[in-house]
């Protein structure tokens, strides 16, 4: 019966546990809630915690420059906080865009004029060998300032017309052959179920919940 008690009061004190996550993308922040709506800790942006500083993502990896904004979040905030950083990596063109998904062609070029780059890079190589994988690393800093880092991939072949009206970014292009459809026409349970970002969170929640003894209710 003590046993029962302390384990509750317990959870109820980790629920209470701010989780950041350092992202000042709205799209990926909606993403990350939806897919970590039975997370035992509450999860806050980085405009809830009214962080507004610029990080400079210089790393060589997905998972680097993951941890650079962890790490420079966590230091003015402490407690948990979790980055991810992700993108496109196309076979053909040796990866590219990769890291630089988020600032490929120019800055201030839409997804679409991205799109359309890709595109033209791709002009000369066949749609069946157009293969191309979404990665998303997550790096997360513990409140004892220790870390680690987990990884999800999702593979498919890059379109050549842009379907579906969910997701973002580079969704609408990438195409899944075994649904017969690009991310961007999946509902968003579907694509939280097998997407790269769905796959790395569902993997650092699991670590995270055998740390904290915890289960989902």
């Amino acid at each position: 019966m003590n046993t029962n008690t302390n384990t509750n009061t317990n959870t109820n004190e980790i629920k209470k546990t701010r989780f950041v996550v350092a992202t000042k993308n709205k799209n990926k922040i909606i993403e990350i809630k939806e897919i970590l709506k039975d997370f035992p800790l509450e999860v806050l942006s980085m405009e809830d915690i009214g962080f507004a500083d610029e990080i400079e993502e210089n790393g060589n990896t997905f998972e680097e420059n993951a941890l650079i904004k962890a790490r420079a979040i966590h230091k003015q905030t402490g407690g948990y906080v979790m980055a991810d950083d992700s993108g496109l990596s196309i076979d053909a063109l040796d990866g590219v865009p990769g890291i630089y998904s988020a600032r490929f062609a120019a800055e201030s070029a839409s997804y679409k004029e991205k799109v359309q780059l890709i595109w033209d890079m791709l002009d000369k190589v066949d749609a069946k060998d157009r293969s191309a994988k979404f990665v998303c690393a997550i790096a997360v800093v513990r409140p004892d300032d220790s870390e680690f880092t987990v990884r999800g991939e999702c593979h498919g072949l890059i379109h050549d017309k842009i379907q579906g009206e969910n997701g973002f970014g580079y969704d609408p292009v990438f195409f899944m052959p075994e649904f017969g459809m690009t991310t961007a026409q999946m509902t968003p349970g579907m694509k939280h179920s097998i997407s790269h970002r769905g796959i790395a969170l569902r993997k650092m929640m699991e670590k995270l919940l055998k740390e904290l003894d915890l289960d989902i209710v």
